[in-house]
């Protein structure tokens, strides 16, 4: 049996994937954001003054499950591609944004941290581009599929700089719900 596979067998193997991948990082996102009570309706977050660029609630949660769904895709081509140089390296670092980015609604809704919130979506605005980057040499769709992330990523960073500045001392504007005690 040393058939190649065939176009629909491949197709089949990338969808087996995808239905592991998409459905895995929507529901991390979504638990990182309901562990952190993220969004309005957290009364620190409503307490504070917004720039006027600030889109509505419910944009949020669109947009992060059309980013998610997107990184999935992304990911299941790369784990697709079997035998692909730099794949390993590609999914390794891939792993490391995504647990960055589900780090940063704790960091920020829950902990009160605006600029550390700042700097940790610096970096991973860095870390996704080398990680889009890798992607593309893999597979140029998968690349392309992170590339809505990246603007996001400018822009929640755009959001988090405008949310420190008009809010100095953001951190002590409620109690955080998040304190550790020594």
């Amino acid at each position: 049996m040393n058939e190649i596979a065939s176009p629909g067998q491949l197709r089949l193997a990338y969808l087996r994937w995808a239905l592991v991948t998409v459905p895995a990082i929507v529901f991390l996102g979504f638990l990182s954001g309901k562990l952190a009570n993220s969004g309005y309706g957290n009364r620190w977050f409503d307490a504070l003054v917004k720039p006027d660029f600030m889109p509505p609630g419910w944009a949020f949660g669109v947009a992060w499950t059309i980013l998610y769904i997107l990184m999935g895709l992304a990911l299941a081509i790369v784990i697709h591609a079997r035998g692909a140089r730099g794949r390993g390296a590609a999914i390794i670092l891939f792993l490391v944004q995504l647990a960055l980015n589900l780090v940063w609604s704790p960091l920020f809704f829950r902990a009160h941290q605006v600029d550390n919130a700042l700097a940790l979506i610096i970096v991973l605005f860095v870390v996704v581009a080398v990680t889009a980057w890798l992607f593309w040499r893999i597979r140029r769709l998968a690349g392309l599929l992170l590339l809505p992330y990246l603007a996001w990523l400018a822009f929640a960073s755009t959001l988090n700089y405008e949310i420190g500045r008009l809010n100095p001392g953001a951190e002590t504007l409620v109690a955080p719900a998040l304190k550790t005690q020594i």
